[in-house]
């Protein structure tokens, strides 16, 4: 059925916009090494509009361990490092007037352990939101056969719309592995 083909291809769109999601949220969780990634996402309020960080300032990292914001303006420095504590990164910025340096600690155990747990939230954010999708995809593969489709097509369409959440949840789950691994190794 084309109606079911088309529910069937919108769901995998959107679980592989869960996936992309997942990656660039766990990219941001670093495993103890400087990188300005780590800062993506982060919206400065850039006079009174909500601006990412990269468009406020150059951002290097001059070693592993530590990460240097040096504001395209002067003035922004306090917004940016009022954007960076209420970012929920876990990392203090010290600012010199000049520019603003993120010291990243070497990671404890238990640090690693806390990175796993973030990791955990997202991973089951991911799957909730792939799960979600299937719900939609059967919910409309349902309302299907208000316009004539059999049964059976539906049953089917909603047979193949769990193999391919089977399959986007493994993916999930195997990016988990990797990212623990990534992280608990020393």
């Amino acid at each position: 059925m084309e109606e079911i083909e088309f529910y069937l291809d919108a769901a995998k769109e959107t679980m592989e916009g869960a996936i992309k999601h997942l990656v660039i949220e766990l990219s941001k969780i670093r495993a103890g090494k400087a990188s300005p990634s780590m800062l993506d996402g982060i919206q400065v309020d850039y006079y009174g509009m909500q601006t990412p960080i990269t468009g406020t300032a150059s951002i290097t990292t001059p070693d592993v361990r530590t990460i240097a914001i040096k504001p395209f303006e002067k003035k922004m420095i306090a917004e940016i490092e009022k954007a960076i504590r209420n970012s929920n990164i876990g990392l203090s910025p010290m600012n010199d007037g000049e520019l603003i340096r993120l010291n990243i600690p070497p990671l404890t155990e238990e640090r690693r352990r806390d990175l796993v747990k973030r990791v955990k939230q997202e991973i089951e954010t991911a799957k909730i939101n792939v799960r979600n999708v299937r719900q939609d995809a059967n919910n409309s593969i349902k309302k299907l056969k208000n316009d004539g489709v059999s049964e059976d097509d539906i049953k089917g369409g909603e047979e193949r719309v769990q193999k391919i959440t089977d399959s986007y949840i493994s993916k999930v789950e195997q990016i988990f592995t990797d990212k623990e691994k990534d992280i608990m190794s020393v």
